[in-house]
């Protein structure tokens, strides 16, 4: 039904086969002996099962637990809940000192203007309302002036 794929034709069946290099075994020096105390070595207890079966083999000494580190009687937690505050408390002093710059600026700033169109009103105010006449100017004073159809008669 289906055409064979290439890789199962004869040719592609046909393998090479390579066998594994034998190697020649590593010689070691001979590793001395030490006789053990006899304190040290564990005694072989054997264990006779319902069935009849004898389990032989060497007591196990109970793994003792690692002691546990005592515990501060402060958590880290709080101590760096504390520190924090701390900082948060120096910063916010900071921040108090540099707002009440900040308005004293603003006022100063506030006062320098008023200052200045103060300075700047009296000025104009002279200028406007000053009584002395200089050389050049004319003066016209209208005393009976009759204003009839937009046309001035004297």
């Amino acid at each position: 039904m289906y055409p064979e794929h290439p890789a199962r034709t004869a040719e592609a069946r046909a393998v090479e086969v390579h066998l594994p290099t034998p190697m020649p075994p590593a010689v070691t020096a001979p590793v001395p002996l030490v006789p053990a105390q006899p304190s040290t070595v564990a005694s072989v207890a054997s264990v006779v099962l319902p069935d009849g079966r004898v389990v032989t083999g060497y007591a196990i000494a109970p793994a003792k637990p690692e002691p546990v580190a005592p515990k501060p009687p402060v958590s880290r937690a709080a101590v760096n809940v504390a520190l924090g505050g701390i900082g948060f408390l120096a910063v916010s002093g900071g921040l108090l000192l540099l707002t009440a710059f900040i308005a004293a600026l603003t006022v100063l700033i506030t006062q320098l203007i008023i200052l200045a169109a103060v300075i700047f009103g009296g000025f104009i105010a002279l200028q406007v309302f000053s009584t002395n006449s200089r050389e050049g100017d004319t003066t016209v004073n209208i005393r009976k002036a009759i204003f009839k159809r937009n046309h001035f008669h004297n």
